[in-house]
């Protein structure tokens, strides 16, 4: 298939429908409306399941439910309403079971407002849900980037039998590029998913899907296994981008939309003679902090520039280790900082740096 010229939200859904989505789950919540519009559609046409709940807690429950019958399942919503998924979220990454969750983000805190933002950065990587679990979150730069990400992120929940969550914002949502979305990508082996309750076609007797661990000697166990699985994520899952680091005298680190603002900022920077590079986390869960012992000598200083108030900056610190200068230039309440804005928090570093 060629590139074709298509909409954020209508490309996460093609997307999801072409990694072999069997199931869709959701609740209407701006900016994120039309990948369950558009998925009303094309998961009819392939005789696939799609169903608007009543609520996201209804939602996030019925993903728990067909990921737990072994099907390819997915959510999406935005913000406040991921915030309404939590507790569901943390029981089926305590059940080790697999699915997509897309998170087209807005402004906050509270209801905030539908201007795009990262302000859920704490929200992805930390999460609401209580235990010690995890999630893997990834954070497209591109409409096509996202395509490849959610493909692949059905491949990596299946793989490790982990919730994966898809880190847009309003802007890739909303704006238009062109896609392909035939483009390969990373297929993992996938075993049979004998845990589902589809049967005794892989064993005798019932299999019984929970999170509850009542006897402590078990959930310590439960933990520890769940750990062992996050450490073998972190090994082979952490991907970023080291972007015109050689003889760089600043580095920009920034994820998503605000890496794509911050390589217009570079561009020009060069022209006044400041050779600026920029880290560009792809997971931020696992967030790569190997990257950060790859920084050159020449480095002064980082700059982390960020559609928050400065969220992925505690990454940021512990992963520098005290190594540089770090400054913070961020915006927030969906407000989308210019280039030129960039452009003047690197003629003024030392302004902006923060402590450590």
């Amino acid at each position: 298939m060629s590139k074709v010229l298509m909409k954020g939200n209508e490309a996460i859904a093609l997307a999801a429908v072409a990694a072999g989505l069997d199931a869709f789950f959701g609740y209407p919540i701006t900016p994120q409306n039309e990948v369950p519009e558009y998925l009303s559609k094309y998961l009819q046409e392939k005789g696939k399941v799609f169903v608007q709940a009543e609520s996201e807690v209804a939602a996030i429950n019925m993903v728990y439910g067909a990921a737990g019958a072994g099907a390819r399942v997915m959510t999406s919503s935005s913000s406040v309403g991921i915030a309404l998924k939590q507790e569901g979220i943390s029981y089926i990454a305590g059940a080790e079971l697999p699915c997509v969750i897309v998170s087209v983000m807005r402004a906050g805190p509270g209801l905030g407002g539908i201007q795009p933002s990262q302000a859920d950065y704490f929200q992805a990587t930390r999460g609401g849900g209580n235990g010690d679990y995890r999630v893997v979150v990834f954070a497209p730069e591109s409409i096509q980037e996202t395509v490849d990400l959610i493909k692949e992120s059905f491949e990596i929940a299946d793989y490790y039998r982990n919730p994966v969550m898809v880190l847009a914002d309003g802007l890739i949502g909303q704006m238009m590029e062109t896609v392909d979305l035939d483009k390969p990508v990373k297929k993992r082996h996938i075993k049979p998913k004998t845990y589902a309750t589809t049967g005794t076609k892989y064993h005798e007797g019932r299999n019984v899907i929970t999170s509850l661990g009542l006897d402590p000697v078990y959930l310590e166990k439960h933990n520890i296994d769940l750990k062992n699985k996050y450490n073998e994520i972190i090994k082979h899952e952490t991907a970023f981008e080291m972007i015109n680091m050689d003889h760089a005298e600043y580095v920009i680190v920034a994820f998503g939309t605000s890496a794509r603002i911050s390589r217009s900022a570079i561009e020009t920077l060069k022209e006044k003679g400041i050779n600026v590079g920029m880290i560009r986390p792809i997971s931020l869960w696992p967030f790569p902090r190997k990257a950060f012992d790859l920084i050159p000598k020449s480095v002064k200083g980082l700059m982390v520039v960020e559609m928050n108030m400065g969220q992925m900056l505690d990454d940021v610190l512990i992963s520098d280790k005290g190594r540089h200068k770090v400054a913070f230039y961020g915006r927030a309440g969906g407000m989308v900082p210019e280039p030129e804005e960039i452009v003047d928090a690197i003629l003024n570093f030392d302004s902006k740096v923060v402590e450590s």
